[in-house]
């Protein structure tokens, strides 16, 4: 699991910026618009074979206990009709410590819903988040 920021914006289209204009007359000037950029937070839950689950934080909304608890119930119901009968082996999940995930109301969550969670390594400035995930799934393999 990890979390990160998407950044957006809604560029004009060629169509949008056509004009009619009389064959003498000069080219229009157009000003640069730059639109501003929106940025939105995604989770993404995947597996060793592909992305489980990605799910979008509505605009202006946090990232709470109760929020996250709701996303691990919906994971284990993607892990269910993504991977029939895998989650009868166990789920291992990796995720960092943020305050939100390490909560009380998470980690309820997490246990009722049957999944093991994976212990974070040391830091490492080298390593991506999703790199730590495979070291870690390495580690608890052997």
């Amino acid at each position: 699991m990890d979390e990160t920021w998407a950044h957006h914006f809604d560029p004009e289209t060629k169509q949008q910026s056509k004009q009619w204009r009389h064959v003498t007359s000069p080219t229009p000037v157009k000003f640069r618009k730059i639109a501003p950029a929106g940025k939105i937070m995604a989770s993404v839950f995947w597996d060793s074979e592909d992305v489980l689950m990605i799910s979008y934080l509505e605009r202006g909304k946090t990232v709470t206990g109760v929020y996250y608890a709701e996303l691990i119930r919906k994971l284990r119901s993607a892990i269910k009709e993504k991977r029939c009968g895998k989650s009868s082996h166990g789920v291992l999940l990796y995720q960092d410590d943020a305050p939100a995930h390490i909560s009380a109301v998470a980690m309820v969550a997490i246990q009722e819903c049957g999944f093991e969670l994976l212990s974070q390594p040391p830091y490492s400035p080298d390593l991506a988040p999703s790199d730590r995930a495979l070291a870690v799934m390495k580690r608890s393999s052997t």
